[in-house]
């Protein structure tokens, strides 16, 4: 605005028609607060000046606040999502190498990993045809493998489910896909009294698909079903 108020009539008129998109831009209401306290010179000191700039702050942290919870709860929620899918698919399955196929199959895309693996302790990991058939799902350890790759030789109990970066391997539970494989998610499966335990392997190609700091309960719970749907097929 200036002294002449015939100057720029269109902006002045445009201003008094809708006011309000003054007052919702910060911005320009900054820059008229500080034209207001430069006007008045250093010798005054603007409490309201100085009390809307703090107002100012704190709705920029609360708008920060509020665009970090949504994201948050989007995130959970599509992860929800994913988790729900999978189950109903592993339910879907009538034999137990569909089963075992669709882990590496469209239970691996909903889960967006790039490996599944399956491994199962036993007391004599003698030749299967079944486990050479489903060798890119499913691998055959000695007892105490499980607890070992989950605590990393560490002399910790081992928990159900273990998030973390990894180091590419030339071999391992990935097989040929060891070298790719940057984050994991270790998910340990009790199948009952006198079963020995196994572990689904999550393996992603991605270092920050999988991370200590994340939550663990969705894993949780996929590894619950997968434990159920284990027991039925084994009995």
């Amino acid at each position: 605005m200036t002294d002449d108020p015939k100057t720029d009539d269109g902006l002045r008129d445009r201003i008094l028609a809708d006011p309000a998109r003054l007052l919702d831009d910060p911005e320009i209401m900054r820059a008229l607060v500080t034209a207001d306290t430069e006007a008045k010179g250093s010798n005054i000191v603007d409490l309201r000046g100085l009390a809307m700039e703090r107002l100012q702050g704190r709705l920029d942290r609360l708008e920060d606040t509020h665009r970090s919870v949504i994201a948050a709860a989007y995130e959970n929620l599509a992860g929800t999502n994913q988790i729900h899918r999978a189950v109903l698919r592993m339910m879907d399955a009538t034999r137990f190498e569909t089963f075992l196929q669709d882990l590496s199959g469209e239970v691996a895309d909903m889960l967006r990993v790039d490996v599944v693996r399956l491994v199962l302790e036993t007391a004599s990991p003698e030749d299967d045809p079944a486990i050479a058939r489903l060798s890119d799902v499913l691998s055959v350890a000695e007892p105490g493998f499980v607890a070992d790759y989950v605590t990393q030789g560490r002399n910790a109990p081992p928990r159900q489910v273990s998030l973390r970066a990894v180091e590419p391997q030339e071999a391992g539970p990935y097989g040929a896909r060891a070298p790719d494989i940057l984050s994991e998610a270790c998910l340990r499966l009790d199948f009952g009294p006198g079963r020995l335990p196994g572990m689904l392997l999550l393996g992603a190609s991605d270092e920050n698909r999988f991370a200590p700091a994340q939550a663990t309960d969705l894993m949780g719970f996929f590894a619950g079903v997968f434990e159920r749907q284990m027991r039925r097929w084994l009995s």
